[in-house]
């Protein structure tokens, strides 16, 4: 499990006395606890390593668009130190279907749900999600279901 790697990892981190790496992996784990605080009073996934990779890409998303706003601003050495966070957050990560991987896998649930138009895209999106969640990125997965349904 995912959340097995990243214990490991922080111990790891701190034995090697690497403290970016450590404090990475400990703003990972806070994040996923909150996450399983949350699930406590709604409907929690199925599988945990769905919930933590979940957790994991909202991360991610969040420092990415960080990056961005520091180098808007000058700001490259917190820039650089976002970056790193991605590096170790991604390290955790499962490898993520290619674009041709994720285009294929639109084509077959369009076809085996019968969707046509643009109406279908919330029932395409939910299936997609449910059988590719851990290993796709849903906001580029967006951009190809509209471009394939479109």
């Amino acid at each position: 499990m995912i959340r097995d790697d990243i214990k490991a990892a922080q111990i790891a981190a701190m034995k090697a006395g690497d403290k970016a790496a450590r404090g990475a992996i400990s703003l990972m784990q806070a994040a996923i606890k909150n996450r399983d605080i949350e699930a406590r009073t709604g409907k929690a996934p199925d599988d945990d390593d769905a919930l933590v990779v979940e957790v994991l890409q909202k991360m991610i998303k969040q420092r990415r668009e960080s990056i961005t706003m520091y180098e808007q601003g000058g700001r490259a050495e917190l820039a650089a130190a976002e970056a790193a966070e991605v590096e170790v957050i991604e390290r955790f990560l499962p490898k993520q279907m290619s674009e041709a991987e994720t285009a294929a896998a639109i084509a077959a649930i369009k076809a085996e749900i019968g969707a046509e138009g643009m109406k279908d895209m919330g029932r395409l999106m939910a299936e997609l999600k449910a059988r590719h969640a851990t290993t796709l990125d849903m906001s580029k997965a967006s951009a190809l279901v509209k471009a394939a349904l479109g």
